[in-house]
């Protein structure tokens, strides 16, 4: 039970969200996150270790940076069921008004 809800609750921030998007395709060095997300970097480092911790993604050090990439493909499934309730709830309280 612990573990899933470390799982949420990482999920639950649109930077994370974001940094998930970033991820999608391809691994990424710590250095591409923090233009791309306007954040500073110990703001974004901070973002990269709660996924990590909650074992969402993987990282390796490769030189002077760390890169990262997505652990388990299955967090986008999840986030596509996500995407698809919210967009029943949508349409439901557009149709009841």
């Amino acid at each position: 039970m612990e573990s899933k809800v470390k799982i949420l609750k990482a999920l639950a921030d649109p930077t994370r969200l974001q940094i998930l998007e970033l991820l999608k395709n391809e691994e990424r060095c710590v250095c591409e996150f923090i233009p791309a997300l306007r954040k500073a970097q110990s703001t974004t480092s901070k973002h990269l270790d709660i996924l990590y911790d909650a074992g969402i993604l993987d990282r390796r050090v490769e030189g002077r940076g760390t890169i990262y990439r997505v652990k388990n493909p299955k967090v986008f499934e999840m986030l596509r069921l996500v995407e698809s309730m919210a967009l029943e709830e949508t349409c439901e309280d557009g149709q009841s008004t």
